[in-house]
């Protein structure tokens, strides 16, 4: 609005200043008309009083009038060359100003001839010739139309003052609103900001206690889970342990039947049933085989989930206890602590003919038995996990970046498929083909021991390419962030 309101008043106020200046150029095309009149008038009357006279000033005026009528014509004719019309009278005019001007010439001649009579019969001639009378027609013609357009330029000149001022006062005002309107507008804004300060403040202030209640629910609920657990477990192995009993106690009598019935199939129809001396000194036979073989087999099933079942609820009475210690921090040679468990791995690296290599490892502060699981968990995978008939190379790297110790670790083996890099990590979930021993809780425990170290952790692998663990830590766990994650 306000580039508008300016470019108008600038607009405005040049078209004033050129109408302006119109004006002016009229009134100075008119003052040169009655100049270039005046000395034509004055070459008249300087040439009859040296006539009557003889007086040398009259003859000296005379002259100098005649020499200022051609300059006189000539700023006139550069003045009215916008004007087609006014061009137009400067050329009769001009041709009656030669006229008249030979005349003068004429009459200076008698005189100075002392031909004083002829010289007067000329003067009265010239009064009644055409020459003088269009000299006098053609100014007053352009002294006309020099008045309509000063008339015309004068109107127009006055209506481009009052619209300049007109613009000028509404933009005055335009400007004046638009001031109170910032002034209004920054004050709400000064207002709001000091609102939204305000609240900031106050949810500063209201946001340590927030973050210790949730912080305590937050521990307190996870204490819980971990006592459920805790309680699950340990009752869950009450009655397995009453099942694995019964199950031997099972087996034990599913011999003694067997050996009966094997007896009894080998009793002679007219005689008294044979007693036997030894455990399998009677065979059975026919479907009484069968049947021996289908029981044995339902009752190794059973033991092998039960056993199964016993592994797991160990591992989760394990992870409860785990959970609920308390960590110690301390400075760690890591390159130490990682060549202590490589040399307690060395009999299975044989075995799967893996050499281990061991870069140079960055010191950190932190737990050293949450530090000795992670990374014995993720060497003992990566043998583990090796192909067949393939030479393992295991690289354990590290570098520190930003406060953080990143450590890899890196294998050539089976690798595992993108889709399940997220499995992996959770409770009792395996991937790939399950021809390991395990219970899919080992991936899970590290990531849970590495978030409460304040760590992440990541995997990068593809089937047969390979995988690397990547861990990073903090390189100096702060004791007040000390269990902060429970």
């Amino acid at each position: 609005m306000l580039t508008v309101i300016s470019a108008g008043s600038v607009y405005l106020v040049d078209k004033a200043r050129q109408d302006s200046k119109s004006v002016v150029h009229t009134m100075e095309v008119e003052n040169q008309i009655n100049a270039l009149l005046l000395e034509i008038r004055r070459a008249e009357s300087s040439a009859r009083g040296f006539l009557l006279t003889r007086a040398e000033n009259f003859r000296i005026d005379h002259e100098n009038a005649v020499a200022a009528i051609i300059p006189a014509l000539d700023k006139l004719t550069r003045q009215s060359g916008d004007n087609p019309a006014q061009r137009e009278n400067v050329e009769k005019l001009s041709a009656a100003i030669e006229t008249r001007l030979g005349q003068f010439k004429q009459e200076m001649d008698f005189i100075r001839q002392g031909q004083p009579d002829q010289a007067a019969a000329l003067i009265r001639e010239v009064v009644s010739t055409e020459a003088t009378a269009a000299i006098a027609e053609v100014a007053n013609a352009m002294i006309q139309e020099e008045e309509r357009l000063f008339r015309l330029r004068t109107i127009n000149s006055d209506r481009s003052q009052t619209l300049a001022a007109s613009m000028t006062g509404v933009g005055s005002g335009l400007v004046v609103l638009l001031a109170l309107i910032s002034i209004w507008l920054v004050r709400r804004s000064a207002l709001a900001r000091d609102e939204a300060e305000r609240r900031l403040r106050e949810g500063y202030a209201n946001l340590e206690s927030i973050i210790d209640e949730r912080t305590a629910d937050l521990r307190e609920a996870n204490d819980e889970i971990q006592r459920f657990a805790y309680i699950v477990s340990h009752d869950l192995r009450s009655p397995l342990v009453n099942i694995m009993g019964f199950t031997s106690e099972l087996d034990e009598l599913g011999n003694d039947i067997f050996r009966r019935i094997g007896s009894l199939a080998q009793v002679p129809a007219d005689g008294p049933p044979l007693a036997p001396t030894g455990p399998g000194e009677i065979a059975l036979e026919g479907a009484d085989k069968q049947l021996s073989e289908d029981f044995s087999e339902a009752l190794g099933f059973i033991k092998s989930s039960i056993a199964k079942m016993d592994r797991l609820i160990s591992a989760i009475l394990n992870l409860t206890r785990e959970g609920r210690r308390e960590f110690q921090p301390v400075k760690i040679d890591t390159s130490e602590l990682i060549e202590t468990i490589v040399s307690t791995l060395a009999h299975q690296a044989a075995e799967a003919q893996a050499q281990i290599h061991l870069e140079a490892l960055p010191n950190v502060v932190s737990d050293r038995l949450a530090l000795e699981q992670i990374f014995s968990n993720l060497i003992d995978n990566a043998i583990k996990y090796l192909k067949r008939g393939v030479p393992g190379e295991i690289r354990i790297r590290g570098r520190t970046k930003l406060g953080y110790a990143i450590f890899e670790i890196s294998d050539n083996g089976r690798g595992i498929d993108p889709k399940d890099h997220q499995r992996i990590f959770d409770l009792f979930r395996r991937a790939g083909t399950q021809d390991k021993p395990g219970q899919g809780i080992g991936l899970a425990h590290v990531r849970a021991l590495v978030r409460r170290l304040g760590g992440t952790m990541s995997v990068s692998s593809e089937l047969n390419a390979g995988s690397t663990f990547t861990v990073t830590l903090p390189i100096a766990w702060n004791v007040s962030n000390r269990n902060a994650d429970r």
